[in-house]
């Protein structure tokens, strides 16, 4: 399998928008980074590793800097064969809805009475401004939370840190522990941030359902002169 190359050409020379290979450029460089790159190269040789590499950075590449309006902030990708696409909680067409994606559609329902959509492809969401992100940007196959602690988290914390400093007000929406540890990074005072456990089954019922984000989200969004998302 491609080693270290393959993390940073995806970013160098594929997908990622432009607007966010200049913001986030400087931190391949960086030693926590390399050793990144070391880890998920050594993760290769015995493990499968999720979402294929030329997927890693698909959020990046489908909302670009200053086109977010909303961050969803999830924990890591799906570790079943054929589920992760790059974007949080999102899988390709024709794939079966995982529990997490079925507990986010049935509260939208509950929340906005829209009828849940059919696929669970968020490109659609992606398209209109909504970053779907994961604090975790790989994962080894069937092992939720397998590459926490190995340096993604200061990747998408830094990202945070560079909407945050936006001066166009957006919405945060942080789902379960490990996104809302980066909550101390965002400029609260500029933008609205909403927390609820997991959409996970083993935790939807604590909170997650009827929070009620996606009308809020809405609600802010034209509050702030900003196109509602079609949920």
């Amino acid at each position: 399998m491609p080693p270290r190359a393959s993390i940073s050409q995806e970013w160098k020379g594929g997908p990622p928008a432009p607007g966010w290979r200049e913001v986030l450029r400087r931190e391949f460089a960086r030693d926590y980074m390399r050793s990144l790159i070391r880890f998920l190269d050594e993760e290769r040789i015995d493990h499968a590793i999720f979402p294929e590499p030329r997927n890693i950075f698909r959020a990046y590449s489908m909302t670009d800097y200053d086109d977010v309006s909303v961050v969803i902030l999830g924990q890591d990708p799906y570790h079943g064969p054929g589920q992760a696409n790059g974007l949080c909680f999102s899988v390709g067409e024709g794939i079966a809805l995982p529990p997490s994606l079925q507990n986010i559609y049935r509260e939208i329902e509950g929340d906005t009475g829209r009828a849940p959509q059919r696929s669970g492809n968020l490109d659609r969401w992606a398209s209109q401004g909504v970053f779907l992100l994961n604090t975790c940007l790989t994962v080894r196959m069937h092992e939720a939370n397998s590459h926490r602690g190995r340096g993604w988290e200061q990747f998408t914390g830094r990202t945070i840190e560079a909407l945050s400093a936006r001066r166009a007000p957006m919405v945060f929406l942080l789902w379960g522990k490990n996104a809302q540890e980066h909550e101390a990074l965002i400029d609260k005072s500029n933008h609205l941030v909403l927390k609820a456990p997991h959409p996970s089954p083993f935790s939807a019922d604590r909170g997650f359902f009827g929070c009620r984000h996606f009308s809020m989200t809405n609600a802010f969004l034209e509050k702030v002169g900003r196109k509602p998302i079609e949920w």
